[in-house]
């Protein structure tokens, strides 16, 4: 019976992946080629103040830096600050703050001097941040097995779709795997139950991507509506910075939903004839 459950377990992920690949294989055949050019490194506000190019394009980083230092002290200590369960979800979480602590470094760095070259430094540390944070859903969600094995492929096509971006002149793997999560998210947070209470974080956290991409794409009209006071790039990155904030406040409140127990049966026997005597919950 356990053997014909695994069978079916098995089909049923092999099944997910298969569509997957599906889906990718469709939009990379529909959707144009998006090629890295010198505008893609041309942002609303350069000004340069005390000497530092870019100036408020590489500060606003600093966020990033705090959030993901501290999120991952916080989660070496386990139990003590975060309610994490699973070991998988542990492993989520130190890659999703590494992740974002390298953030503030690559995203600096590429804004000091923007060129081809330097921005695979801002956008690999971001695909992971993103591929761990939605992995850890997943594991919450679907199961530590699926999550954690979603986990390392997904990390491993990040650094792939970086290197195909760098070596094919072509965004979309790059613009996908920051697409994903914002759909998935949503739909799979109203399919499958919650084992923690304040999910609805989740969907605050999808939000927030979603704005601060939305002011990216507005970077020069957001400029100007503020009287050139901040650009739109700027505030992608502190919105951005609030999306970790977020996840770190439900870490640090929820709770498991359904407390699971384990329940010890010892059988009570005499001769060829066992009987149930008593239940105790295990230790």
């Amino acid at each position: 019976m356990v053997w014909m459950v695994n069978q079916q377990v098995g089909r049923g992920r092999s099944r997910t992946w298969g569509v997957a690949l599906l889906c990718w294989l469709f939009i990379m055949l529909v959707t144009p080629k998006i090629p890295l050019s010198y505008r893609n490194h041309l942002y609303a506000d350069m000004r340069n103040f005390v000497g530092v190019p870019n100036t408020l394009n590489v500060i606003t980083n600093f966020p990033f830096l705090i959030v993901g230092v501290l999120g991952f002290v916080l989660c070496l200590g386990g139990g003590s600050f975060f309610n994490i369960r699973l070991p998988g979800e542990m492993w989520g979480w130190l890659l999703f703050y590494g992740g974002t602590a390298s953030v503030a470094f690559g995203s600096a760095y590429y804004h000091l001097r923007p060129d081809d070259n330097r921005v695979l430094l801002d956008t690999l540390p971001m695909t992971i941040a993103y591929s761990s944070l939605f992995s850890t859903f997943i594991l919450e969600r679907l199961g530590e097995r699926i999550g954690l094995s979603c986990l390392f492929s997904l990390v491993v096509l990040a650094v792939l779709s970086t290197s195909y971006a760098r070596t094919f002149n072509d965004l979309r793997l790059c613009m996908i795997f920051q697409l994903i999560p914002c759909i998935a998210i949503p739909i799979m947070t109203f399919l499958f139950p919650p084992k923690y209470t304040h999910s609805r974080y989740w969907l605050w956290t999808v939000g927030v991507f979603i704005l601060a991409k939305m002011e990216a794409l507005a970077d020069m009209k957001i400029y100007r509506a503020n009287n050139y006071i901040i650009s739109g790039h700027s505030l992608e990155h502190l919105c951005s910075a609030i999306a970790p904030v977020l996840v770190t406040v439900m870490l640090m409140h929820r709770s498991c939903r359904f407390p699971r127990k384990s329940y010890c049966f010892l059988l009570l026997g005499s001769g060829s004839h066992d009987r149930l005597g008593e239940i105790k919950e295990c230790p």
